[in-house]
């Protein structure tokens, strides 16, 4: 278990490495006394999601659209350069003893990035846990090793065919900790029920991770799920059942839904999305930016001009943080979802909740 006081704004972080498990205390007076109330950022983020990969060869084969993914990084459409390994160790350096672990991904599958075994290696060497997704589609048998003694898990993305579930054995026969992401879409919500009603995931999976589709990129509006949708809501309230959901897994963008349509899941277990306050994305062009859907330039930092600790106190950054405050002023679930999306606020699954269009990035 690694535990940090952040200076900063007095509180306490915990992480466990091996069940990937963390925590916040809340803040502190400089008496020492507990304010009741959680931190609402870090001094430097605790969780780096790292594009590694600039161009994806799936995308240009179609694969991706082929199993219902609509890629929100473009992948196939726009090339760049995979993000080096001398970058992304410099980050590595930046983030040791601050950073508990880096989530790596960009526009493709990073176990096909060219050093991927350096890659892990240096950031496990370093203290800090790589995890990574994949497709499963060309995943070697070769690299088994490295990701069991470096990394903390793998995600295989829910790809409807035999190289998910081939790629899913693969990982769990050697004992490597793996989890599926689904993407939670209109057209993919009835399988998900099905999935989750009949408990049909393959045998061995830690977690099964659900993603809301966000309409970025190749990701189409129209698949953006309605909380007043009553197939919405059934599969939400599915996770008031222990068995389930002690298999699953949200990322934050469902929060609002959890808060709305569960009745048995404490939201104390819920973290309200975390981008630009934990969390930071870091592009293959090396740009430190609050979250990978943010597709805005105005809050992306060059790190070839600053170092991370200035891009995280940028103005840049202030002002992304600044879009999560002033909003839902009275709502009682308000310090667990922090208003939802503060990006994409068509996807905040929340009745009550309203925006001003002009926020919209669509």
């Amino acid at each position: 278990m690694k535990k940090r006081w952040d200076d900063l704004y007095r509180y306490v972080s915990f992480f466990d490495a091996l069940s990937g498990q963390g925590a916040r205390s809340n803040t502190f007076s400089k008496e020492g006394i507990d304010s009741g109330l959680d931190p609402f950022q870090g001094s430097f983020p605790e969780l780096l999601d790292i594009g590694i990969m600039g161009s994806c060869e799936h995308g240009k084969s179609g694969l991706c659209l082929a199993s219902g993914v609509q890629c929100y990084q473009k992948g196939g459409e726009i090339e760049e350069a995979h993000m080096s390994f001398e970058t992304f160790a410099k980050i590595i350096d930046q983030a040791q003893h601050k950073t508990f672990q880096v989530a790596l991904g960009g526009r493709g599958d990073p176990d096909q990035h060219p050093d991927i075994i350096k890659i892990l290696a240096y950031a496990h060497n370093h203290g800090v846990t790589p995890n990574f997704t994949t497709s499963g589609y060309g995943l070697s048998r070769d690299l088994l090793p490295v990701i069991k003694q470096c990394c903390g898990a793998v995600a295989v993305s829910w790809y409807r065919n035999h190289y998910t579930l081939d790629a899913i054995k693969m990982l769990i026969d050697y004992g490597i900790k793996t989890n599926i992401h689904y993407v939670l879409s209109k057209d993919t919500l009835k399988e998900a029920i099905e999935l989750i009603e009949h408990q049909s995931w393959p045998q061995g999976v830690n977690r099964i991770i659900f993603l809301l589709h966000k309409p970025v990129g190749f990701g189409s509006l129209d698949q953006v799920l309605d909380i007043k949708d009553p197939k919405v809501q059934h599969f939400f309230s599915l996770f008031d059942r222990p068995e389930i959901a002690n298999k699953a897994g949200f990322d934050s963008c469902c929060v609002p839904a959890i808060l709305n349509l569960t009745t048995k899941i404490s939201p104390l277990c819920i973290e309200a999305c975390e981008a630009g306050r934990f969390s930071a994305y870091i592009s293959p062009d090396n740009k430190l930016i609050p979250c990978s859907f943010e597709k805005d330039e105005a809050y992306a930092v060059s790190l070839d001009k600053m170092s991370l600790q200035e891009a995280w106190d940028s103005e840049p950054f202030e002002r992304f943080r600044n879009k999560q405050t002033g909003k839902c002023i009275g709502c009682s679930s308000r310090s667990s979802c922090y208003s939802g999306c503060p990006i994409i606020p068509e996807i905040t699954l929340c009745d009550r909740f309203q925006f001003d269009q002009k926020e919209s990035h669509l």
